[in-house]
């Protein structure tokens, strides 16, 4: 725990701006709590921040007020200027405007000289980004994609390089025209295939405004549905950075279910909060079609991925490679979405890592396919990994989050959204959706619900059964996996492939390795299926597949030769599965450069074919008449 020792407060004022700053003897400070190396603003030390403002320096932003026709996302430009030009000047994006110190220090400590910023920016570019020969002259112009945030934005110039940040000059304050507009609609399928739950951000809490979807059937009146608001505080974290640096207020959290839908119909829906005046704020209008009835005979469009994170298209925070495919693997979603139903984003989804801001720019990246069709969410080690947090491994890869933020901002249909582990229908399809960062081994409550889940599937109504979880709990020829030896997760399938060869499980689909990779239908490290790109007859074995290029840095393979992989890639992509009826199901595999298909394959069979008896997977019978 950090300890401050305050001597003296000093405010500054520079062209009407007001520096909150701390003077102080010594700062024991610096990021050790932070996980280096990934996170692009855990480069950024913040706490070791000095004043170094300049008469000669100046950074300006325009326009002043953005989204004045509604839009919640708007482009700015930055001109600065500085006397003492260096390659390392960089300059942050601050949301709120002001700097506010007041909870990094204890009041009762007196003994601190040095100032600081206790709050890391939402983003950040270097001074020469775009301007080459901004060493020369000290003059730079750079353009920054900003979102509403809920919150009014300052940008200011940094020398020093992001380990030992000077503070040069601070901009003026620029805001959205209504910053508590409700934002980034997040649909999902609720505990009942009629249902669609619709989940959004704002800024109002519901002292102020009562939240609600209007709805309708095309062609028919419109209904209301209330929501309820959650949100979560800096006491809501688990440790730094999500409780220090990276603490942002998140707004509020409404999910609104809205029931008794007609089966593959068109919605149209908008997001509404109604003030104490009785006059309403509206979002724009959007569109869903709902689900399908369970084993309904219609065209069905899966498509799967995991660890795609968020990256800028402004070219800020991507310093560090980390998320290089994230934009490409959306944008391919946007192109396709009318040929896209539902999505399954397999754990690893922000990789906000303790920086709460980096959730409300990932809802808004997404917001084109969130908005449109369902969007089910599954947790990963960088959601819920906290020592002592109750997640089943004890490293720091959520950076204090331990899985707050994602089981708050997106509605999954768990029985405990604390625990993440659910099943959901649509149409032909079968998804029982299991959380490796929760204990699954056999006698787990979890192994209970997946057992559970596989055996309640009416496969003559629902052919297709899906398992899927973050971390490999199969097969992977991943680099890391192959120097262990089992080619798995630690434990991974030892517990549930007797479960999947039992009920029979199609196929299993695994992120947290950054590629993507697909082997033979197998059962106990044997093929038990020749075929390579079309199955028929008996479900004999599983097909397993990892396909967690969604976007972040990628995994290597291991110069193993595994015998039971059949396609593997290095590079960013996504899975599409296709059925067209009860028989028959298309299988591809797309990269993210360019949405074409690289790797696919097909499955022709009937219900006999399901109900046959295969090794492990035998009812009893007896001689009896």
């Amino acid at each position: 725990m950090r300890s401050f020792h305050v001597l003296l407060q000093v405010f500054i004022s520079i062209s009407g701006i007001i520096i909150l700053a701390s003077l102080s003897e010594s700062l024991a400070l610096g990021h050790a709590d932070v996980i280096a190396g990934e996170q692009p603003l855990a480069k950024i030390d913040i706490l070791s921040t000095t004043l170094a403002l300049h008469r000669d320096a100046s950074i300006k932003t325009e326009p002043v007020l953005l989204g004045s026709k509604g839009e919640d996302t708007e482009w700015v430009t930055v001109s600065l200027k500085s006397p003492n030009p260096s390659a390392d000047d960089w300059v942050g994006v601050f949301s709120p405007a002001h700097f506010n110190s007041s909870s990094c220090y204890s009041a009762a400590d007196t003994k601190d000289l040095q100032p600081y910023i206790c709050s890391a920016p939402i983003k950040y570019n270097y001074a020469n980004y775009s301007s080459s020969d901004y060493t020369k002259t000290g003059k730079a112009s750079l353009k920054f994609q900003l979102i509403n945030q809920r919150s009014d934005f300052s940008f200011a110039l940094f020398s020093g390089g992001l380990s030992s940040p000077n503070l040069v000059a601070v901009s003026n304050y620029i805001s959205f025209a209504n910053p508590k507009a409700p934002l980034y609609p997040r649909l999902a399928i609720g505990k009942s295939w009629d249902e669609m739950t619709v989940t959004w951000t704002s800024g109002y809490n519901i002292d102020e405004a009562v939240p609600f979807v209007e709805w309708a059937l095309q062609g028919f009146h419109k209904a209301r549905s209330p929501a309820g608001t959650l949100t979560f505080t800096r006491n809501s974290m688990c440790g730094a950075p999500a409780s220090t640096v990276g603490w942002r207020d998140p707004g509020f959290i409404h999910t609104s279910f809205l029931k008794e839908l007609w089966p593959n119909s068109v919605y149209k829906y908008r997001l509404g909060h109604r003030l104490s005046n009785g006059s309403n704020v509206w979002s724009k209008y959007y569109k869903f079609k709902s689900s399908p009835y369970p084993g309904q005979d219609s065209l069905q469009r899966v498509i799967i991925f995991g660890d795609m994170g968020k990256a800028e298209r402004d070219g800020s925070n991507e310093y560090n490679d980390y998320q290089p495919g994230s934009l490409n693997t959306t944008d391919q979603l946007v192109k396709d979405l009318k040929n896209i139903d539902i999505v399954f984003h397999i754990g690893d989804i922000v990789y906000a890592n303790g920086y709460i801001s980096q959730w409300d720019q990932f809802t808004s990246q997404v917001e084109p396919i969130t908005s449109t069709v369902p969007y089910m969410i599954g947790s990963g080690n960088h959601e819920r990994d906290w020592p002592d947090s109750g997640s089943f491994y004890a490293g720091k890869d959520s950076g204090g989050e331990c899985g707050v933020p994602a089981q708050t901002m997106y509605y999954v249909p768990a029985e405990n959204r604390a625990k993440f582990w659910y099943s959901t229908d649509y149409g032909m399809f079968h998804f029982c959706i299991a959380d490796t960062e929760h204990d699954w081994r056999e006698g787990t409550e979890q192994y209970s619900f997946i057992e559970k889940c596989l055996a309640s599937v009416d496969r003559q109504k629902q052919p297709w059964l899906i398992f899927a979880a973050h971390r490999v709990l199969g097969y992977s020829s991943d680099y890391y996996y192959g120097l262990e030896g089992s080619f798995e997760e630690p434990m991974g399938r030892e517990s549930l492939q007797k479960l999947w060869q039992k009920y029979k499980v199609d196929m299993a689909f695994y992120g947290h390795v950054h590629n993507y990779e697909r082997t033979c239908p197998i059962y106990q490290n044997q093929c038990v299926n020749s075929e390579t790109s079309h199955y028929s007859g008996v479900v004999n074995g599983t097909i397993n597949v990892v396909v967690g290029g969604g976007g972040s840095h990628l995994s290597k393979f291991s110069q193993v030769n595994t015998s039971w992989s059949l396609y593997k890639d290095y590079d960013y992509g996504f899975v599409k599965l296709t059925a067209f009826n009860h028989s028959s199901l298309l299988f591809e595999y797309k990269k993210s450069s360019d949405g074409k298909v690289y790797d696919s394959f097909t499955i022709s069979r009937d219900y006999r074919d399901v109900l046959a008896c295969v090794h492990d997977g035998c009812e009893p019978t007896t001689l009896a008449t």
